[in-house]
């Protein structure tokens, strides 16, 4: 049996997800928006990430070096994050912080304020962290695997954005996004913890009864085309390892193959589980992985790594294999595609089925041991689907067979859905 989440919705259209777990005398507050970097239209990328960014600076009640400690003077931890479908902020702490949580996300989403100096400054601490990320030659051929592998969808534009339009944007691109985003219809505030849900409505009311609601009007993405023939990107410049990344158009979560993909996933590379916040934080069981023994314990590379993740839209199931000094990338790849293509024409066995879906159920377990974690997960599934997937999960993964295994793997890793990233290192010149 599921545990108990209550759902409301307030007047102003702000749906409210609360669940009682009384492990520990703590509570964990969620705020969620439907929109990330896929909403964002021609000169505006990176502008949900940077819209993040600035309503940490402080709203017209709580002045901007007050922000962090109005969480921290109970011992309690804050953080955010945007992503392509998504923007969240949150606030874990004792629980007679619940107040103070709701107080604070309350004003981020009525009062920021987008002082100018402020948008400034951030400018330059966004390019600095693009910059850096293009310094990471895996992070780099991640962007330009999907810049390629995309040719219509929004999903091919990085999250952080792209430089020139890091560069224009005013502070009232900003200010008029956040307006346009930031209302009560376009959010879900979720709430997990030692708390009591009566009197947990009550203080959500008093904080958010009054925002008004909005006009949220949606841009419908450019379905992507079919890709008709494979796609390959090369990037070289100075470094001193190789990495090879393969990426495939995969099923979205609404797709029937999402979670056959999923499974495939957890036999080629260990299974991560499906929470984007903690499912990627410990390494996966991979010493059996079809992958890790053709690549890793061939010595062909000292790492492979695989991710699908649940997502509105359909986006990519990639691959990132880093390969050993001095290993040549076209024979990392030619070992790479050898074993995908073994699955894609043999299938999958009932034995590794078996051990993928046992290794998935122990990671649900282990991505939901927190209520911080519960609630991620609640809300982030409400913003994608619906909140009530999350509770389905394990149901699903057991549903699985070998033949909508085998089928997936037979029709998603196909060589004309594939785009093939290399990252050639130049020797380091002294």
């Amino acid at each position: 049996m599921s545990p108990q989440v209550h759902e409301e919705v307030l007047d102003n259209g702000l749906r409210v997800l609360a669940q009682e777990v009384r492990t520990a005398p703590l509570a964990s507050v969620w705020c969620w928006y439907r929109v990330g970097s896929k909403d964002e239209g021609p000169g505006l990328t990176g502008v949900s990430h940077w819209v993040e960014h600035m309503n940490f600076k402080g709203t017209t009640n709580i002045p901007r070096d007050k922000v962090k400690g109005i969480i921290e003077q109970f011992g309690g931890y804050w953080n955010g994050y945007t992503w392509i479908d998504q923007t969240t902020y949150t606030e874990t702490a004792t629980r007679d912080a619940l107040d103070r949580m709701l107080f604070i996300e309350s004003e981020r989403m009525a009062n920021c304020l987008y002082d100018p100096a402020d948008c400034e400054s951030e400018r330059t601490v966004i390019i600095s962290e693009l910059q850096g990320g293009e310094n990471d030659p895996d992070t780099l051929l991640d962007q330009e695997l999907t810049a390629t592998a995309f040719r219509a969808h929004p999903y091919r534009h990085p999250t952080i954005g792209w430089l020139a339009d890091l560069e224009s944007m005013t502070r009232e691109d900003l200010y008029g996004y956040y307006r346009r985003h930031y209302v009560p219809n376009n959010a879900t505030l979720v709430i997990v913890g030692d708390i009591d849900t009566k009197d947990a409505m009550t203080r959500v009311v008093q904080h958010f009864g009054g925002i008004a609601s909005g006009e949220v009007k949606r841009r419908r993405p450019t379905r992507e085309p079919e890709q008709l023939g494979e796609r390959r990107v090369t990037l070289s410049r100075e470094g001193t390892t190789a990495y090879l990344k393969l990426g495939f158009h995969a099923p979205s979560l609404s797709d029937p193959d999402f979670f056959p993909v999923l499974v495939l996933d957890a036999v080629l590379t260990g299974a991560k589980g499906v929470n984007l916040w903690a499912s990627f934080r410990t390494p996966p069981p991979q010493r059996s992985a079809r992958l890790y023994r053709a690549l890793v314990n061939t010595g062909l590379a000292s790492s492979v790594m695989g991710g699908v993740i649940p997502t509105q839209d359909p986006f990519l199931y990639t691959i990132s294999i880093t390969a050993t000094e001095g290993t040549p990338l076209d024979r990392v790849e030619a070992a790479a595609l050898a074993e995908l293509d073994r699955v894609r024409t043999g299938g999958v066995t009932p034995a590794e089925l078996t051990k993928a879906r046992n290794q998935l159920r122990a990671r649900l377990v282990f991505e939901n041991d927190s209520i911080t974690n519960i609630a991620h997960q609640l809300g982030y599934f409400q913003t994608i689907a619906d909140w009530r997937v999350f509770h389905s999960l394990r149901e699903r993964i057991d549903a699985v067979t070998v033949e909508q295994v085998s089928a997936a793997a037979a029709a998603r890793l196909a060589p004309a859905n594939r785009t093939v990233g290399w990252f050639d290192p130049i020797p380091v010149s002294s």
